[in-house]
C-alpha cells in the first residue's frame, strides 16, 4: 500500500479533523457503511478447494532476522479462530504516522472502522496438502505490513500455494517490530515487554520500528533503491528460511505460536517459486528477479519503479506479469515496465478497468463507497470482480511458468487482457520522450 500523491493523506485529515466533532461516531459509522445499511463489508473468502490456515513466523530476533505471515492449505478444524485483520493497535499508530495525522484520535477512527475485521483464515491451523505445494513471497508496498494483502494470500493458498507474506524491516513499512535482548539498549523510543509466557523468560523485549518518512530536503532515490535492495534480502530469506523448514532443518519461532512447523517438512515443492508484490513490493519483485534465480517468475501488481537501477533490467531473465490498476500508472513508470519488454521471455501486461491504486490492498473491501472513494481505496469497478480478476491472471501466470498440473490455464485468456472488465497492456498514452 503506497499513498502516492498525499491525496489519501489530505482526505483522512479532513475525515480525522470531521471526526473529532460530537457526532463524529455515530456519522462515521453510517459513511464507513456507504450510503446504505445493507452494504457487506469484510475480506472476501477464498474459492479454492482448501481450507486455509495461517501463522506467523520469525526467525532470529533481530531486526536481521526473517518475519513473515505464512498462509497454508489447511485441515478443517472447529478450534482454531480467524485472526485479527491488524493484529496490533501499534499498527494502527504506524499508519497514522505515515498519513501525518494525530496518533490519539486516529487510533479511535482506525479501530472504530476497522477493528472488527477478521482474516479469512485459521490461526495456527494444522497444515494439510495432498500434495507438494508450489510457494509464493509476497512483498506488501510503502506503509504497510504483513497482513493488509489477505485476500490475495487467502486466494493462492486455498488453490495449493504456501504463501510467505513478508514484513519489511526497512523502514517502508508503517510499522514492525523485532526484539532486544534486556542488555541492548533500543535504538527507537519505543519499547514494551511482551507477555511473560513469551518474552520474559526469554529476556527478550519488543522493540518497535516504524515508517521512515523522507527528511526535509530528502532526494527520494538513493533512500528508496537502499530500501528495494533489502526488501529483495528479505524475500530471498524467507526463501531460505522455508527451504530449510521443508528439509527438516529446525529453526526456532521467536513467537513461539502453536503450529508444527515440523509438518512442512518435504510439503514445498521448491523448483516451483514465484515472488509477488504490490507498489514498492512490485519493484521489490524486479530487483528479488535480479538476485534470485530460484523464483522462476514474478507478478507484480501495480509496481512503483522509481526504487529501481536501470541497469538491472536486462539481468533480470524471469517472466514476468504487470498487472495495472487504471488510475494510478503514468507514462514514466509505464516506460520502466516496458524496459523489460523481452521477444524470449514472457514479459506481459494488462490494466484493471475502473481499479486505483488502492484495489489490491485489503483496504478497499471494508470501507463504504463513500468513505472509499473519498479516500481512492476504491474505484469504479466492483472491488471484489477486480480482485478475482487479478487473482485468476495471476493463477493462470503461476501455472503456465511454475508448470502446474491444475486447471488455473482455464484463465489463460486474462493474461492477454480478454474481458470486458481488462486492457491489454496498459491504458497510458507513450509519447517517444518517455521511451
Amino acid at each position: 500500500m503506497s499513498f502516492n500523491g498525499g491525496f489519501v493523506q489530505i482526505a483522512v485529515k479532513r475525515i480525522y479533523d470531521w471526526a473529532r466533532t460530537e457526532q463524529w461516531r455515530y456519522k462515521l459509522g453510517f459513511f464507513a457503511m456507504g450510503s446504505s445499511c445493507s452494504n457487506h463489508l469484510g475480506i472476501p473468502p477464498p474459492k479454492g478447494p482448501n481450507h486455509v490456515g495461517c501463522t506467523d513466523f520469525m526467525m532470529d530476533h533481530t531486526a536481521q532476522g526473517s518475519f513473515f505471515r505464512l498462509y497454508y492449505p489447511c485441515q478443517e478444524t472447529e478450534k482454531a479462530e480467524k485472526p485479527d485483520w491488524v493484529p496490533n493497535m501499534e499498527y494502527f499508530y504506524g499508519l497514522a504516522d505515515f498519513m501525518k495525522i494525530n496518533r490519539t484520535w486516529s487510533e479511535k477512527i482506525f479501530e472504530y472502522l476497522f477493528g472488527s475485521y477478521k482474516i479469512p483464515a485459521y490461526m495456527d491451523a494444522p497444515f494439510k496438502s495432498s500434495e507438494k505445494c508450489p510457494v509464493v513471497i509476497f512483498s506488501h508496498g510503502l506503509g504497510a505490513f504483513r497482513t493488509l494483502y489477505s485476500a490475495i494470500c487467502v486466494e493462492l493458498a486455498s488453490q495449493g500455494f504456501i504463501v510467505a507474506s513478508v514484513e519489511h524491516r526497512d523502514e517502508s513499512a508503517s510499522a514492525t517490530f523485532y526484539f532486544n535482548e534486556k542488555t541492548e539498549p533500543g535504538p527507537t523510543q519505543e519499547s514494551r515487554p511482551m507477555s511473560p509466557s513469551a518474552s520474559d523468560r526469554d529476556g527478550l523485549l519488543r522493540e518497535w520500528m516504524y515508517y521512515r518518512a523522507l527528511k526535509h530536503g530528502e532526494s527520494e532515490f538513493p533512500l528508496r533503491n537502499r530500501q528495494v535492495k533489502q526488501r529483495a534480502d528479505e524475500c530471498i530469506l524467507a526463501l531460505d528460511k522455508l527451504t530449510q523448514m521443508n528439509s527438516g532443518v529446525a529453526v526456532q519461532n521467536v513467537l513461539q505460536t502453536p503450529f508444527d512447523y515440523t509438518t512442512l517438512e518435504n510439503s514445498m515443492d521448491l523448483c516451483r517459486t514465484a515472488v509477488m508484490g504490490h507498489s514498492f513490493g512490485g519493484a521489490t519483485v524486479i530487483e528479488s528477479l535480479c538476485k534470485e534465480v530460484k523464483f522462476k517468475c514474478g507478478v507484480a501488481l501495480d509496481a512503483w519503479m522509481v526504487p529501481l537501477d536501470d541497469e538491472i533490467f536486462p539481468r533480470v531473465k524471469q517472466p514476468i506479469f504487470f498487472i495495472n490498476s487504471e488510475k494510478f500508472q503514468w507514462a514514466g513508470n509505464i516506460s520502466r515496465m516496458k524496459k523489460l519488454d523481452c521477444t524470449v521471455i514472457d514479459r506481459k501486461m494488462i490494466t484493471i478497468r475502473g481499479t486505483v491504486h488502492q484495489s489490491f490492498p485489503d483496504f478497499t473491501f471494508l470501507t463504504g463507497n463513500w468513505i472509499g472513494k473519498l479516500m481512492k481505496l476504491k474505484g469504479e469497478i466492483d472491488p471484489e470482480l477486480a480482485i478475482d480478476l487479478s487473482n485468476k491472471a495471476t493463477l493462470a501466470f503461476l501455472q503456465r511458468h511454475l508448470h502446474l498440473e491444475k486447471d488455473f490455464n482455464q484463465w489463460d485468456p486474462l493474461i492477454d487482457g480478454h474481458d470486458e472488465n481488462l486492457i491489454p497492456g496498459t491504458n497510458v498514452i507513450l509519447l517517444q520522450s518517455s521511451m
